[in-house]
């Protein structure tokens, strides 16, 4: 079967991408791990020792990022509907965020503790009918605000990809409610013609 104009376009842009070239060079599973290093330098998320979740983490970008960062003495619980190559010290969920039997497992391998940081890189399949789209992708922003609730520290922080459209707004007064101070980024990673930004939350509220 012909590939289409688009998806040669799309091939193209690929692998001219210079941060597809440094992901190569650097050995990390994607471009993806550029923007969470470009979010870790200015606002130094990442520490030693620290618990972290990572949401959407296939194949493994921003998990190899942290995995790097937190240490040997760090803990790093990773979930996705895809499956990922194991990364040491890393324990990962495969399965579908939006099920209460994943989210069941994600919690119980949090256990009576909690976590210093929530990140999420996660996004639906895009069909590219934004009606159709953003409601999908603001349901999982929805979920993933929810569980930073219920496993964070207070004082702990969120960082996730988040698209502009219907529900943007109110996601944003709702996260305000959680955090001390919300910072909307773009990365230079992310590609400019993306309709994607980053969300950080600083300074978890707690319930």
């Amino acid at each position: 079967m012909a590939r289409s104009k688009t998806s040669l376009g799309w091939l193209k842009e690929h692998f001219n991408d210079p941060y597809v070239k440094m992901a190569q060079k650097d050995g990390y599973r994607s471009r993806a791990s550029y923007k969470l290093l470009e979010i870790q330098e200015k606002y130094r998320l990442i520490r030693p020792g620290m618990s972290v979740i990572d949401l959407g983490a296939a194949p493994g970008g921003w998990s190899q990022v942290t995995s790097r960062l937190i240490g040997g003495q760090g803990r790093l619980i990773a979930s996705d509907i895809l499956e990922m190559d194991s990364i040491p010290d890393v324990t990962f969920i495969r399965g579908d965020f939006t099920e209460d039997s994943v989210l069941a497992e994600i919690l119980e391998a949090v256990g009576n503790s909690h976590v210093d940081l929530v990140i999420s890189d996660m996004a639906p399949n895009m069909s590219g009918t934004p009606e159709v789209d953003m409601p999908k992708a603001m349901f999982l922003c929805e979920l993933a605000l929810d569980l930073a609730g219920r496993v964070l520290k207070p004082g702990g922080d969120f960082v996730i990809k988040i698209f502009q459209g219907e529900g943007f707004d109110q996601y944003l007064k709702d996260a305000r409610k959680k955090f001390d101070k919300v910072i909307m980024l773009k990365p230079d990673s992310s590609r400019g013609r993306s309709r994607e930004q980053y969300m950080l939350g600083r300074g978890y509220k707690g319930e």
